[in-house]
């Protein structure tokens, strides 16, 4: 949608900057906040790995500040890299962080940040309880809200003593935020079938596993969902969206390759109230599984910030999360509006494998439209067509390498 279309007028005097730690420059998401804002005439900064990232292409970006990281720095030396942009940039400026690790840092140490940054009051300690595993299933527990039943071994015996009573096949995720650009004991979610698999992949983990083994919901009794949404500094929803996910890659557990904004007023409502209960604020991405054995949605994964695939949502005034955030922060008022339904979302280097994935096993979702009303595709743009090419050229050998390798993954767990 082009400024021409929204029913609003975002603040052009206030810049924003697309926030990431860690190594993995083709992430989209960045690249449709640039567009995003870009369009409606705010000025664009983001933190990128190199030049080559396709977020520092996009004809919407004032400035690319090229800091690789690995998510291992020391959070002080986080803090004064982020100072030092924002002495660069000038002004006050809206932060948009595109993974835990940036939201995590952001709140905890938001007293340095505050003077030359805008972003939403949040308990210091919050993302990062619900970044972590065990800290999302401990408040879906103490709230009342749905999750997959769960544990979380401490030794390798704790881990037997589980293989010897679990019901298999389990998921196997690891626990906290911050695991997966240090040493993770499972690259994303791992599907295990049997007791022997288990103990196997175990002996690897060290002396504190540092896991969490989950239930599984099967794909053939489930129903992937999810909830992009904006709160305000009173966990009031100034934009709330659902829609379901048609393919992830890795299939069936990884990330969104292709989904649909579809209206779900029940699932809405216990996003609402959870969100309410903890006293969140800002942008939230949350993963659900409708589980039809029980009737019940469960919580999988809450993101405390936007996600990969948040310009799937968008509403009859043109507003998405990453605008609800940006007019709330400078003042203005979100204007209300219906969700766009049955838009389609993209991610063209994956969802080729992913349909031929998904083709071979027969899965298909109940509730997707039999047509789209319309396709918002994450890479190619027609009015910013170079991050599309930047990332093919960056993509073809070492990312269809990379895919291999997930795909043997993927084989293996089901496999075993």
């Amino acid at each position: 949608m082009s400024n021409r279309d929204t029913l609003f007028t975002a603040d052009r005097t206030v810049p924003a900057l697309i926030v990431k730690i860690g190594n993995y420059p083709l992430h989209h998401g960045g690249v449709g906040a640039i567009r995003s804002l870009g369009r409606l005439g705010v000025p664009m900064y983001a933190i990128t790995e190199d030049r080559w990232t396709p977020a520092a292409h996009s004809r919407y970006l004032r400035r690319a500040f090229a800091w690789p990281t690995t998510g291992r720095e020391d959070p002080d030396a986080l803090v004064e890299g982020l100072l030092r942009i924002g002495r660069r940039i000038g002004r006050p400026t809206v932060l948009v962080p595109t993974d835990d690790e940036a939201a995590v840092l952001i709140a905890e140490r938001h007293k340095e940040l505050a003077g030359p940054f805008l972003f939403p009051s949040v308990a210091p300690e919050l993302p990062r309880r619900l970044a972590s595993k065990r800290g999302l299933h401990e408040l879906c527990v103490e709230h009342g809200v749905p999750s997959p039943a769960s544990a979380f071994p401490d030794t390798y015996e704790e881990v037997e003593d589980f293989a010897r009573h679990a019901r298999f096949p389990v998921v196997v995720k690891n626990r906290e935020a911050f695991v997966r650009r240090r040493r993770p004991a499972v690259h994303g979610t791992t599907r295990v079938r049997g007791a022997a698999h288990l103990l196997a992949l175990a002996r690897g983990w060290g002396a504190r596993p540092g896991v969490v083994l989950q239930e599984y919901l099967p794909r053939e009794e489930a129903e992937d969902w999810i909830v992009h949404a904006y709160f305000d500094e009173n966990a009031a929803p100034l934009a709330m969206f659902t829609g379901v996910k048609v393919r992830s890659w890795p299939p069936h557990a990884g990330m969104t390759a292709t989904a649909y904004a579809v209206g779900n007023q029940e699932l809405a409502l216990l996003a609402e109230q959870f969100v309410k209960r903890i006293g969140f604020s800002g942008i939230v991405d949350l993963d659900l599984r409708f589980d039809r054995r029980d009737g019940r949605y469960k919580l999988l994964d809450f993101n405390p910030r936007m996600g990969a695939q948040f310009r799937l949502f968008e509403s009859a005034a043109g507003v998405d999360v990453v605008r609800a955030q940006h007019l709330h922060l400078t003042g203005r008022a979100v204007p209300e509006g219906e969700q766009r339904a049955g838009r389609r979302y993209v991610v063209e280097n994956i969802d080729l494998p992913a349909l031929l994935a998904y083709r071979r096993s027969g899965y298909t979702t109940p509730h997707a439209p039999a047509r789209p009303s319309g396709t918002e595709l994450a890479w190619l743009a027609r009015d910013d067509p170079r991050p599309f090419f930047t990332m093919l050229a960056r993509f073809v050998r070492p990312g269809a390498e990379h895919l291999y390798q997930l795909w043997r993954s993927s084989r293996r767990a089901i496999a075993e």
